[in-house]
């Protein structure tokens, strides 16, 4: 009678395991929105995107492991890989992270520029790439990623590989999905979104602005971010910071525009979900 009842909870529990597996599967293969994520990672940035077809990019990695807290949110708990990390420049607050990524997930790509950097953690970084063999590719303006299900990367800046500090080299890059579309700007400064306002080249116009390094006066582009015309405008930073981010003018320009203004250190991790047609915020 014992072994009976052993029997048919081991059944039991294969059922449910045969149905999680099922249920994963079945999400995975299923056609769903572009999610684009900005993660609470405190004074730093990071940024999750899974294409339509679940194809997923990490766009930085915030200063520290804290960005296992705010990813773990947003993915699966059975899902232990990301298709590319991508590093907008190698600053502390943009990579610090990355290492803990590494050592969590299973990584196919890193991005970046070729901007290096001779701290501790860059070559931690540098290290974990070689360590697990992810793939490594330099990126700059007009590299285009395609993440799968009509969901595309386009880098916008940087064209080269001469920069006077970290700062300047950041990406900028535009994600299109559909009719849907968010610029990403790293830490770019204010003579970037100058640059990239006033050449013409590239129709700037989004439905979300990532505001350039965490809200710094020196990264206020007043003609780019007119040119981007966002919906929502989100600054990534962290809570009472030693740095006074975001700063007041920022503030005070983005209040005067139509753009909804948001934060990672008033709302935590800022979720987006796009069908092509619009572009949804689902905080509430």
């Amino acid at each position: 009678m014992k072994s009976k009842k052993i029997k048919q909870f081991f059944l039991f529990f294969l059922l449910i395991i045969n149905i999680v597996i099922f249920y994963a599967v079945f999400c995975n293969n299923k056609n769903k929105p572009l999610k684009v994520v900005f993660l609470d990672v405190g004074q730093g940035d990071s940024i999750f995107i899974e294409s339509p077809v679940g194809n997923q990019l990490l766009i930085d990695g915030g200063p520290n492991k804290k960005v296992l807290d705010s990813i773990g949110k947003v993915m699966p708990f059975y899902d232990r890989s990301i298709d590319i990390v991508l590093a907008t420049h190698p600053d502390q607050d943009h990579i610090g992270g990355i290492p803990e990524i590494f050592k969590n997930y299973s990584v196919e790509y890193f991005l970046y520029t070729g901007a290096t950097s001779s701290t501790n953690i860059f070559k931690e970084l540098v290290n974990k790439v070689s360590q697990n063999k992810i793939k490594e590719e330099i990126v700059l303006a007009g590299t285009i990623i395609d993440l799968g299900g009509g969901a595309v990367l386009e880098v916008l800046y940087p064209s080269g590989i001469s920069w006077k500090d970290a700062n300047d080299s950041s990406i900028v890059a535009k994600l299109y999905y559909g009719d849907s579309s968010f610029i990403l700007t790293g830490d770019a400064p204010k003579e970037v979104g100058d640059y990239l306002a006033n050449i013409g080249k590239n129709d700037l116009t989004s439905d979300v602005l990532k505001i350039a390094h965490h809200g710094s006066a020196d990264s206020l582009s007043e003609s780019f971010i007119s040119k981007v015309s966002p919906e929502f405008s989100i600054i990534s930073a962290g809570l009472d910071n030693k740095y006074g981010h975001p700063h007041k003018e920022v503030v005070d320009f983005l209040n005067d525009t139509e753009s909804v203004f948001l934060s990672t250190y008033e709302l935590g991790n800022i979720f987006f979900i796009s069908d092509g047609i619009g572009t949804t915020l689902l905080n509430h």
